[in-house]
């Protein structure tokens, strides 16, 4: 799966992802921070990728439909440093193999995770 690190996580992120099988780049990879959601979103529609995220702009779904999209994760924890980042990533890892992305938007809690699929009001 292809995935895009925002740049309001850490490039850890990446690496996990990586070492689990998946093509994952960040937003510093490309020299892409301090862009616009909206040029971020452009690249990873371009580019077919999930974008990975803090920023809860992305789960506006007006604004960004998730079905115009091959995935959004957005990461909503309370407790938001990179140990409790890293644990809610690999909580996700075994979903990836088993749920699909595509035109959804996926939101992550300190407990668990909601799957809204695009289209859905």
């Amino acid at each position: 799966m292809l995935f895009k690190i925002d740049e309001n996580l850490h490039e850890e992120i990446a690496r996990l992802l990586r070492r689990n099988g998946h093509n994952a780049i960040s937003v510093y990879d490309q020299r892409m921070q301090g862009r616009t959601d909206e040029d971020v979103a452009a690249v990873c529609r371009r580019e077919g990728r999930v974008i990975v995220t803090q920023d809860l702009d992305f789960a506006n779904i007006v604004g960004f439909p998730p079905e115009e999209y091959a995935g959004i994760i957005v990461l909503r924890l309370h407790d938001q440093s990179r140990p409790s980042i890293f644990a809610a990533i690999q909580r996700l890892l075994p979903l990836l193999a088993a749920e699909s992305l595509t035109g959804c938007l996926w939101t992550v809690d300190d407990v668990g995770m909601r799957i809204r699929p695009g289209g859905q009001p």
